[in-house]
């Protein structure tokens, strides 16, 4: 999943990093003798959950030294991709995705960490077994963000969210919208990625992204279209163009209803703790193809590895349990993310930080009857997820119909990849 993390206000000061000295064996340690564990990661000075988690870690382990290997994150599956390639022995790496965590992970650039995870609590952990691989583990996650329904509670009023069908959602957003021009309020706001209308598809119709059969999709297509042409939520086009966020959607109070992944929590906490956009939101259970009683969505693990050339492996392998642990989960859950591990200490510090909506459809939405992964795992993720991407971008601009930009995908998958 792709994630614009840069709109979480400032709320750390980047840590200045500490000079470090190569012995002859190839060892790192700082100039005060500390073993340096130099972790590769995305926009250190807008992403609050790193230095709560190197601090937290540092504490506890004060002869090892976190140095932050400080990448943009719109550049980040690039940059991993080249330093890997090019025998980097940066020692931590944050699996941003599970798809490129598979590609590393098979081209054995990656340490197993099969041994660590079977000592780990595994039924406390939500998105571990996506890091499985034939039995083997390259990777622990230490977060696990799934998607939900973002609400402005001004423009919504009374409607019931709790159990929303695809077929409620569409029409309170076409109820929701109101006015023109710059004052218009659009009903909702559907994201550019393909994830808003392919993987909710997949995860509620069972369909398989990485089958080269794609029908499953139709229907979510077809209410994505008509939610642009009743002129309920911005156009794929302009939006794509103008670069939208989601969050200037919902926080300038230019939509009243948004689904997004629960990382953005954090982000609507820390703008409104510094007197930024001051809207009154809520969370709401991801909609529904089938009104069941069961909420069905998707989500995405993010995870940390450690680099098959790393210098300090055993180092490197302490701060990764450590921070996809209990001692790691308390941390971030107080900045209002969520952790892969849970316990019932965990939830009440989540739903304890200030401004958080602790009311009980907010609380439903964060616990989902089942979390489908965004993209399965596997050798042909990469070069599929580019098809599904294309084809999503040529049937939301009305370059091609539905039914040919399904079929597209069909085709080409079974050509190109499979």
């Amino acid at each position: 999943m792709k994630r614009n993390l840069a709109t979480i206000a400032s709320l750390v000061m980047a840590a200045s990093l500490t000079a470090t000295a190569c012995d002859a064996s190839g060892s790192s340690t700082s100039s005060d003798g500390r073993t340096v564990v130099k972790v590769a990661l995305w926009n250190y000075k807008t992403v609050p959950e790193w230095k709560a988690l190197i601090d937290g870690f540092e504490a506890k382990y004060p002869k090892i030294d976190i140095q932050p290997v400080d990448i943009l994150a719109e550049n980040y599956p690039d940059k991993v991709t080249t330093m890997l390639s090019g025998g980097d022995t940066t020692d931590v790496l944050t699996m941003k995705g599970v798809t490129d965590y598979a590609r590393y992970a098979t081209r054995g650039q990656l340490m197993p960490l099969t041994d660590e995870v079977k000592k780990l609590p595994q039924k406390s952990y939500s998105g571990l077994a996506d890091f499985d691989l034939k039995g083997q583990y390259y990777a622990i996650p230490y977060r696990n963000d799934f998607w939900v329904l973002y609400y402005n509670k001004a423009l919504v009023g009374k409607a019931d969210l709790s159990h929303l069908t695809w077929s409620q959602f569409e029409d309170l957003a076409k109820k929701s919208t109101k006015g023109s021009g710059t004052s218009k309020v659009y009903g909702t706001y559907l994201h550019t990625w393909r994830t808003v209308v392919q993987a909710i598809a997949s995860a509620q119709t069972g369909g398989d992204l990485l089958s080269g059969d794609y029908a499953f999709m139709k229907d979510q297509y077809k209410m994505a279209l008509d939610l642009q042409k009743a002129k309920a939520t911005i156009p794929f086009s302009t939006a794509s163009s103008q670069k939208m966020t989601y969050d200037s959607q919902l926080t300038t109070g230019k939509a009243a209803i948004v689904p997004m992944g629960t990382w953005w929590a954090a982000a609507l906490l820390a703008e409104k703790a510094q007197g930024k956009n001051p809207v009154d939101w809520g969370m709401a259970p991801m909609p529904q193809i089938t009104n069941n009683g069961k909420t069905v969505t998707f989500g995405s693990p993010t995870a940390f590895a450690v680099n098959k050339k790393a210098r300090n492996a055993d180092a490197a392998k302490k701060f990764v349990t450590w921070a996809s642990g209990p001692e790691g989960a308390a941390a971030i859950a107080k900045l209002g993310l969520t952790p892969s591990y849970s316990d019932s200490k965990i939830k009440n510090a989540f739903f304890s930080v200030k401004g958080m909506p602790n009311d009980p459809v907010s609380r439903a939405a964060m616990e989902p009857s089942k979390v489908q992964l965004e993209m399965p795992v596997s050798d042909k993720s990469s070069d599929i997820d580019q098809i599904l991407t294309e084809e999503h971008e040529l049937i939301m601009t009305g370059e091609k119909s539905i039914d040919q930009g399904i079929e597209e995908m069909d085709n080409r998958v079974k050509k190109e990849v499979q």
